[in-house]
């Protein structure tokens, strides 16, 4: 094996075991259970959820909602041209592994307080201004950029460690991605849809 795929297949080991330890407390956490519950209960009610994220968060929150609307939801990308207002009674799900983005927090800020959404916020950081502005905090463990280029690096420079080879929010936001394809599976099967049934809405005209 050459370096370089050493390198390659440890770093993809280093994720892999980062997700194992992610899935043993997402089993353990009530939140999960709630927030799959508050999703279930959107699938009829006539409610749009919005998904937001700066980022690589952002591109893990469009993988999301492209599978939500699969399922079948009236789901919107906050950002696209084509998204409505978030209206009383909405979800609005905020994805920041710092919990500091600013434009992450002020959207969730205003979609609480002035369209008094249900704010679902999914981070690394329980004491965060967005965790403390959502109705339901889903903590997914994993190094935030802030924490790789702050933090670690003196660390770093007292003990002598190196760098781990996943680079500022990468073992948030891989983290986060298979997190939410577990949600997408465990809503499947309550509601009893089968790949079939996604593939009819995937889409069929693509750029």
């Amino acid at each position: 094996m050459s370096v370089l795929n050493f390198l390659v297949s440890e770093t993809m080991k280093i994720i892999a075991q980062h997700v194992l330890k992610v899935a043993d407390k997402v089993s353990e956490d009530k939140n999960v259970t709630e927030f799959i519950e508050k999703l279930l209960s959107y699938k009829n009610n006539g409610k749009k959820i919005f998904v937001h994220g700066a980022g690589r968060s952002g591109l893990v929150g469009r993988s999301f909602a492209m599978r939500l609307m699969h399922l079948g939801y009236h789901v919107y990308v906050v950002g696209e041209t084509i998204t409505p207002r978030v209206e009383e009674g909405d979800m609005f799900i905020a994805i920041s592994g710092s919990g500091r983005t600013l434009n992450v927090v002020n959207a969730a800020k205003v979609a609480k307080e002035e369209a008094k959404a249900y704010v679902v916020a999914i981070t690394s950081n329980p004491g965060s201004p967005l965790a403390e502005i959502a109705d339901l905090v889903i903590v997914i463990p994993g190094r935030t950029k802030e924490q790789a280029l702050v933090g670690d690096y003196y660390i770093r420079q007292i003990t002598g460690r190196h760098y781990t080879r996943t680079p500022l929010g990468t073992l948030f936001e891989t983290s986060t991605l298979v997190f939410l394809d577990g949600v997408i599976a465990a809503l499947m099967e309550k509601l009893g849809l089968t790949e079939e049934h996604l593939a009819k809405r995937h889409a069929n005209i693509e750029g």
